[in-house]
């Protein structure tokens, strides 16, 4: 395995876009964002279009992150490149951005963050799709994302069923009583060295060096998705539990529950039903346990009507890291089933 960077059988182009809708968001992100587009082996000499696979990242990832190199392990800029040199049908990859100051926004539209989903949606596909030479049509569009960027995955075609035909999940974020409700006692405890007020704990993360206390990663966490799911209209995160007695505000956990997809797929049963693929995968051993959402999501397909043979479904010997191989995996699952021009 080579430890510096492989040559690309196609070609990544690097942009910046310019984004209306996240234009003085409320956390004063940057609204100029970078994207990133995959064009397969033989774009260049050829007037043929393309299906066109989304690609989003988990919590506190940004852009840059699909370049990093880890020992022994391609990025998977290289390793999506090496899906289509190999003879997968081509297609074209994007790599969207959707970075925080919390670290992420769930792809949803938030007062607490901006309008993420929105944006994706509404600005970036139509860019996309006017910028190369696409397959502009809901069967020739998939989206792909691990954790977060699963959870993202799941919802946006059921959001969006009119951009989005097919989907991959990698561990996504759902059945939320397991995998978002066992770090609130943990942030309960952390949040006693900070008189029980998450927003003193995040000014103190602001000045210093990240992830240097234990409760960095949880309290991150817990701040930035009741950001993206439980803000009040002013923006401000709500959280769904007592900081001093960690009791449950029921009515704020159901503005956490109404995003879980497990308990989506009822209300878009019909998004659901009229998609072409879907992969959903998770490793036995997740720490947020997430191969029981996955097993969860799973079921509630089958039991809203989506053929079996539409969907792949695999549990791996894993936790929640160290999953990039995988994606490839349903890269290449993906590129099978999308609709190609006759």
């Amino acid at each position: 395995m080579l430890p510096w960077e492989g040559e690309l059988a196609g070609r990544l182009d690097r942009h910046t876009v310019e984004s209306e809708l996240l234009r003085d968001n409320p956390l004063g992100d940057p609204h100029q964002r970078p994207l990133w587009v995959y064009v397969p082996p033989g774009y260049d000499s050829s007037d043929e279009r393309y299906p066109t696979v989304y690609v989003i990242q988990g919590y506190t990832g940004h852009l840059g992150m699909w370049a990093n190199r880890m020992p022994y392990r391609q990025p998977f800029i290289e390793t999506a490149d090496a899906v289509f040199a190999n003879g997968a049908p081509p297609c074209v990859v994007v790599y969207v951005d959707a970075w925080t100051t919390y670290g992420g926004s769930q792809f949803v539209d938030s007062p607490g963050t901006g309008r993420y989903h929105s944006y994706l949606c509404d600005e970036i596909v139509p860019w996309v799709d006017a910028h190369y030479r696409t397959i502009p049509a809901v069967e020739s569009r998939a989206i792909t994302g691990k954790s977060s960027g699963g959870f993202g995955a799941m919802i946006t075609p059921m959001l969006r069923p009119d951009l989005f035909g097919a989907l991959a999940t990698h561990a996504g974020d759902t059945l939320y009583e397991y995998c978002y409700l066992p770090d609130f006692a943990k942030a309960v405890r952390y949040l006693r060295a900070y008189d029980h007020d998450i927003r003193t704990w995040w000014a103190d993360f602001q000045g210093r060096p990240a992830f240097t206390k234990p409760e960095d990663a949880t309290l991150l966490s817990t701040l930035g998705v009741a950001a993206c799911f439980s803000a009040l209209d002013d923006g401000t995160p709500e959280l769904p539990f007592d900081p001093v007695t960690g009791v449950l505000r029921p009515d704020v956990w159901q503005r956490w529950l109404d995003w879980d997809p497990v308990r989506m797929a009822a209300r878009h049963a019909d998004a659901l039903r009229s998609l072409r693929a879907v992969w959903i995968d998770a490793g036995r051993s997740d720490e947020y346990q997430l191969d029981l959402g996955a097993e969860a999501f799973r079921a509630e397909l089958a039991a809203v009507g989506v053929p079996d043979e539409r969907v792949h479904f695999e549990l791996f010997d894993a936790g929640h890291g160290g999953i990039d191989y995988r994606y490839p995996l349903s890269l290449a699952w993906l590129a099978d089933r999308l609709a190609r021009l006759s």
